[in-house]
């Protein structure tokens, strides 16, 4: 069961017979008696608040209660909003694995490091995969250099047992996102042969006007 919070006596709440009182604009007004600044409260149309129980006499604040418990609440919801909540993510992989699926997982790591969480990364080894653990650690040192421009290596890895650990944590600035960093690479298609340019239509020449050509003049033969 939760110990109750401690709560703010107010008003006729206060039992002690003499309090300290400190005026609503915080000047010092001194020793009083509980019901005389009870009474010096209530006639500013206010609260008497007691703020200090353990001092001696108690301090006691003239204030508006209600409008002093909400300025509170909100600035608590102010400090819980700016308050970072950083959950771990764990992402399992086998010293042996496939290109594709290690590609796979990396993207889960670089989701999981834009979503300002840390990631736990464990490798799993099995049989006589375990004689060769440099191996796993080339391949979570392989991991956090990938992933180097959104997570640095909060935990360096350790064996554990039949695992080895790595813990990465996000960067305080992470980069923006590049469209399609995330997606396989796409086959390509072989270029296409280009197409031969077409041959320049040659303009019809001209057709050009027949030259008559002079006759020579006939010679008369006689014979004789």
């Amino acid at each position: 069961m939760r110990p109750a919070e401690p709560r703010t006596r107010v008003n006729e709440t206060i039992r002690v017979p003499q309090v300290r009182l400190i005026d609503d604009d915080g000047s010092q007004i001194g020793v009083k008696g509980r019901d005389e600044a009870l009474e010096y409260a209530w006639a500013k149309n206010l609260d008497l608040v007691e703020v200090a129980p353990d001092a001696n006499p108690p301090v006691c604040r003239v204030m508006d209660y209600g409008k002093y418990r909400y300025d509170q609440e909100q600035k608590q919801k102010l400090a819980r909003k700016h308050q970072s909540t950083i959950t771990i993510k764990e992402i399992k992989l086998r010293p042996k694995i496939d290109p594709h699926d290690y590609a796979t997982k990396k993207g889960h790591v670089v989701r999981f490091l834009r979503q300002r969480d840390k990631v736990k990364v464990t490798i799993m080894f099995r049989g006589r995969e375990m004689s060769h653990p440099e191996r796993g650690r080339a391949l979570l040192e392989r991991l956090a250099e990938d992933v180097s421009e959104l997570g640095v290596i909060e935990s360096a890895p350790i064996q554990d047992g039949r695992n080895m650990v790595m813990l990465l944590a996000p960067v305080r600035e992470v980069p923006p996102a590049k469209p399609g960093a995330n997606e396989a690479p796409a086959e390509t298609a072989p270029p296409e042969p280009e197409a031969p340019a077409p041959a320049a239509k040659k303009k019809a020449a001209k057709p050009k006007p027949a030259t008559v050509a002079a006759a020579a003049p006939e010679q008369e033969t006689t014979s004789t």
